[in-house]
């Protein structure tokens, strides 16, 4: 792999923080503060599910990027920041499976923590954060810092979200910010394409 010209945590950070305004699991953080209001064992929660989902993804995008020629892997990465650009674009929606999770659960600290995980860990999975962390991992290096900036841009985006409610998330400029995200995702695929992965 090339040197990128940022730290591979800040560049993972900023990624995911941008592209998780308006994406489903922040409208599920938002749904867990509502129905549990305790924002410590959610926020925990939120940590965990985001550390266990994206250590998985990041380990497969480095194992892919180990198996794959630098060219064959240039133009799939390239061509997946494309993709992941164009689906930024379209609103998440929460899936009523999800929003039952926080109903389902009692309300006390454990029970908020463990359904927030839960909650969480199944929300990412095909998820396009989960889809960025995997096509990070596979272009920047270390893996450690991939996985620690992933998972500080989804505490930057959904923490405020938990601790401030439904006031915060009104105000939010959902469209700007998907527009800003998908800007990123367009810019990191021209990037890829035009000074490839080594």
């Amino acid at each position: 792999m090339e040197p990128f010209p940022f730290s591979a945590a800040l560049v993972s950070t900023g990624t995911v923080a941008l592209a998780e305004i308006g994406d489903k699991t922040q409208l599920l953080a938002l749904l867990l503060a509502a129905r549990f209001r305790r924002p410590l064992p959610i926020v925990a929660g939120i940590l965990l599910a985001t550390l266990l989902n994206h250590a998985l993804a990041g380990w497969l995008g480095a194992w892919v990027a180990h198996w794959l020629r630098p060219e064959a892997l240039r133009w799939i990465v390239a061509a997946s920041f494309l993709a992941v650009a164009l689906w930024t674009l379209k609103p998440d929606k929460l899936d009523a499976d999800e929003a039952l999770a926080g109903r389902a659960a009692g309300h006390g600290a454990w029970h908020a923590f463990a359904a927030t995980t839960v909650a969480f860990f199944l929300a990412e999975i095909g998820d396009k954060t989960q889809v960025a962390t995997v096509l990070l991992a596979a272009r920047l290096a270390p893996l450690w810092e991939v996985v620690v900036g992933t998972t500080v841009g989804m505490l930057l985006a959904n923490v405020p979200i938990v601790l401030l409610g439904s006031r915060l998330a009104e105000r939010l400029p959902l469209k700007a910010a998907r527009l800003a995200a998908a800007a990123l995702f367009l810019a990191l695929a021209l990037w890829v394409a035009w000074r490839g992965l080594g």
